[in-house]
């Protein structure tokens, strides 16, 4: 089993939602580590960090999101360690402040 870390924006219907606490919720049930943010453009980032299977599985999953998101695209790419350090200390999925 590999480990990956992958960052995804999600656009579309997905402020206002529910999406970072569902995000939150399917990662931590998935044993995966990163965060979850609003940006101020509409879309949500995050960062995904476990094994290869699970993060790919979450991604599709994120696709669709909570009941009210309507997910127009997902852009998907693999980062450094570094973005991890953006969680909140202590939590191993942090769900952070709007940029």
């Amino acid at each position: 089993m590999v480990d990956v870390i992958r960052h995804i924006i999600v656009r579309g219907k997905v402020q206002g939602v529910g999406y970072r606490a569902w995000l939150a919720g399917e990662a931590e049930a998935r044993g995966l580590a990163g965060w979850a943010r609003n940006r101020r453009d509409g879309t949500v980032e995050a960062l995904l960090f476990g094994s290869d299977e699970a993060v790919a599985a979450l991604i599709t999953k994120c696709q669709h999101g909570p009941g009210m998101a309507r997910v127009s695209g997902i852009d998907n790419q693999p980062v450094t360690e570094d973005m991890l350090k953006l969680r909140t200390a202590g939590e191993t999925f942090s769900v952070l402040p709007t940029i």
